[in-house]
């Protein structure tokens, strides 16, 4: 049994998944709680934000982030793509940045236009 504080919502539950009862969750107020504490355990992702190098640009970083979640498990390969990549301005916000990072299929933007 393995206890996950859902992050969903506001709420912050304390769920309790069962991984020997076909990953049961408990302590989940709504659905989307049960659907979180499974994926937390069978499978982690997050959204990823850091910055890049810019030439150019008002300033020496430009913010990215993923477009959407990537294994946990693959953060640390992804990060030091990102920690590779320099662009030149300009840039606009939602411009891709690094498409499919890391053979993820997610694509790296630019939260900001520089």
């Amino acid at each position: 049994m393995k206890e996950v504080v859902c992050v969903v919502c506001p709420m912050g539950c304390r769920l309790q998944v069962d991984e020997d009862n076909d990953y049961a969750v408990t302590g989940n107020s709504c659905p989307r709680g049960a659907t979180y504490g499974k994926a937390e355990v069978t499978n982690p992702t997050r959204v990823l934000t850091s910055t890049v190098r810019v030439r150019g640009g008002l300033y020496p970083r430009l913010p990215v982030k993923t477009r959407s979640e990537v294994p946990k498990a693959k953060l640390m390969e992804v990060m030091s793509i990102i920690n590779e990549v320099e662009v030149a301005a300009p840039v606009k916000m939602g411009e891709v940045v690094v498409s499919d990072v890391c053979g993820t299929g997610v694509d790296i933007v630019a939260t900001r236009d520089m």
